[in-house]
């Protein structure tokens, strides 16, 4: 099933509005895929990162199968932990990187309504600059939440680095 064609954007929506001018002329935007979907697949699809369970359990799972992190990087997955608002978490595939403090991610199912949130900027808002916490572009209403959200990291779909030791010595 191919989620990037074959969908169309939210007409009760409209259009959604662009990113601030300082960020990119790419407008966020939402569509709606045959079926709603949620975030963990999606991201499963699109990300090369293949864990199983709801969103908040990525973290713990990935360990020792794929690196992780505190920094985004291109197809990495942002994990934002679970909360009163994100009860089962969220994830998000980051798509770029514009700055030290901002990225651009694709997900789905972000307002529970099982549609797919294309090129949306996600701002770190934390104190120490460490992606710790983050606010996300509301696309309907044009600019970010005022909700700060708490992450758990980036997952990286490359498997983690292990060292090899072999003997050099002969005898």
């Amino acid at each position: 099933m191919d989620w990037m064609n074959g969908t169309t954007p939210d007409s009760r929506q409209g259009a959604a509005p662009p990113f601030p001018p300082s960020i990119s002329s790419t407008p966020a935007r939402i569509v709606v895929p045959p079926t709603p979907l949620e975030c963990v697949p999606y991201a499963r699809k699109v990300s090369r990162v293949s864990i199983r369970g709801d969103a908040w359990t990525w973290w713990r799972s990935a360990k020792g199968r794929y690196r992780r992190g505190g920094t985004p990087s291109v197809g990495s997955v942002l994990v934002l932990k679970r909360t009163r608002h994100l009860r089962l978490g969220h994830l998000a595939v980051v798509k770029a990187i514009l700055n030290d403090r901002e990225i651009v991610v694709d997900q789905a199912n972000w307002l529970n309504r099982g549609r797919i949130h294309l090129n949306i900027p996600v701002r770190d808002v934390s104190a120490g600059n460490d992606w710790s916490a983050v606010r996300v572009w509301y696309a309907p209403g044009g600019n970010y939440g005022t909700r700060t959200y708490p992450v758990q990291g980036f997952i990286h779909p490359q498997p983690p680095r292990y060292t090899l030791t072999h003997s050099t010595r002969r005898g």
